[in-house]
């Protein structure tokens, strides 16, 4: 299970843990999901392996509000919800105790929060404090492409990290020798949250965006990653493809293994070489070449 979400809070209160089971099922759209609902004063969220658990305080749960949230919901989801008073949490101690938890891979590169210094030599050390954004490396999609990484060649090269969450993607690509990186995120939590660790991890060759597809156009790159989900890949892969330089790859995740035949056949359409795929619990990552 991967934490994504925490406004800290320093004094223990009664809460009310709302689990919200989405189908299909997907990093953007409970991304999106955890935004609305923290603006119906939800304060933490923890991603499941169907949906969000989100937490607010007792005090202020409103089941009215969360329906007509969901009545109002930007993508096209169906959305349930059970709902229950949980015991008094101090947040800040669950925090430290239990989510994110290092994270290593390949041997080669560890990912952990600020409150962990754990030991042990890695080529890469990468810090995130995750806030309201996904991608601690926990999640699978994040994790097939960070191996990627691990796996390529970066140097010198110039680097697109669309739906960049934490920016974990964009750091350790830096890390790993990349000339100029741009992040992009839709969400004003994640770009604020990218921010935070490019600066935590004393990264500079990182710009940070905020927006969508609507912002390429004018640079292209040697390496793209796109970590988002089945649909607005589809829909953006032919804009991926036009700013994607002559050799470059492409690296895509946030959908399953039978959802491969669509994409690639996308990738295909729009002049893209499909290469391979690695999977995870059936959850893939698909790389493509131009």
């Amino acid at each position: 299970m991967l934490y994504f979400c925490v406004i800290k809070i320093l004094i223990k209160m009664k809460y009310v843990e709302v689990n919200f089971i989405c189908n299909p099922y997907s990093e953007a759209i409970t991304d999106i999901l955890a935004h609305q609902l923290s603006e119906i004063e939800f304060e933490s969220f923890l991603q499941s392996n169907s949906g969000v658990l989100a937490y607010v305080p007792e005090a202020k749960f409103s089941v009215s509000k969360v329906d007509d949230l969901l009545r109002n919901f930007l993508l096209d989801v169906k959305i349930d919800y059970s709902f229950k008073v949980i015991d008094d949490v101090n947040w800040n101690e669950e925090w430290e105790k239990h989510y994110f938890q290092p994270i290593v891979f390949e041997n080669k590169c560890i990912i952990h929060s600020s409150f962990h210094q754990p030991e042990g030599e890695y080529d890469y050390r990468i810090l995130i404090d995750p806030k309201m954004s996904f991608g601690t490396g926990h999640h699978q999609t994040t994790g097939l492409i960070l191996k990627e990484i691990l796996s390529m060649s970066f140097f010198n090269k110039t680097v697109l990290d669309m739906g960049c969450g934490t920016a974990v993607l964009a750091i350790l690509a830096s890390m790993r020798g990349a000339r100029e990186i741009a992040a992009i995120d839709i969400d004003e939590w994640a770009y604020n949250n990218a921010l935070e660790n490019i600066k935590l991890n004393h990264i500079s060759n990182v710009k940070v965006k905020l927006g969508g597809a609507e912002l390429l156009g004018k640079e292209t790159f040697d390496i793209i990653f796109a970590n988002i989900n089945r649909n607005i890949l589809l829909q953006d892969i032919p804009i991926y493809t036009k700013v994607l330089n002559k050799g470059g790859s492409i690296v895509m995740s946030g959908f399953y293994k039978e959802d491969i035949a669509a994409i690639r056949e996308k990738c295909e359409q729009n002049g893209l070489i499909y290469r391979d795929f690695s999977e995870m619990d059936n959850w893939v990552a698909v790389v493509c070449e131009r």
